[in-house]
């Protein structure tokens, strides 16, 4: 029986996902490296630079499990990037500020993310690269917005900063 060339749609579609995301996590690694800052912690200082948001908000918008958002925290406080303030409405909940030194990291930062993310995305056609960001965003917003149910769930590593 002959055997033909797998077509696009025949692809392992979860392992060139994990492939990309993987390797677009390690580059953005070594590109913040220089500022002394991970991609997460640049996440959380992004995503926390409008103010007023929550631990949790937080660790929700920059998809983190609690107790790396913790650690994640702790690290920014060490490096005097964000502090945890006292919410005025929840007595129970801290917001993160981000601190002057944080917000000039966070500018660097994500001069050094848009570069990279430019870099990925003029590797592909021109008329392909909005395609497939739009289509990346409806996947995650729609079909893969919750992961399923499972008995085992599957964990998420957070990804190591050397």
């Amino acid at each position: 029986m002959p055997t033909s060339a797998p077509t696009d749609i025949d692809r392992d579609l979860t392992f060139l996902l994990a492939q990309a995301a993987h390797a677009l996590q390690t580059e953005l690694t070594a590109g913040l490296a220089a500022l002394g800052i991970s991609p997460r912690g640049h996440c959380v200082l992004h995503r926390a630079l409008p103010g007023d948001l929550t631990q949790s908000q937080l660790a929700e918008l920059c998809n983190l499990d609690k107790t790396t958002m913790v650690v994640t925290i702790d690290e920014l406080e060490r490096e005097g990037l964000a502090e945890r303030r006292p919410s005025s409405t929840d007595r129970r909940a801290r917001i993160i500020a981000v601190t002057d030194a944080g917000k000039d990291i966070t500018e660097r930062g994500q001069a050094i993310v848009t570069r990279i993310h430019g870099d990925v995305l003029a590797t592909l056609p021109g008329a392909e690269r909005q395609a497939f960001v739009d289509a990346l965003v409806h996947l995650v917003d729609g079909r893969l917005a919750t992961p399923a149910q499972c008995e085992k769930p599957v964990r998420r590593r957070a990804p190591r900063t050397p």
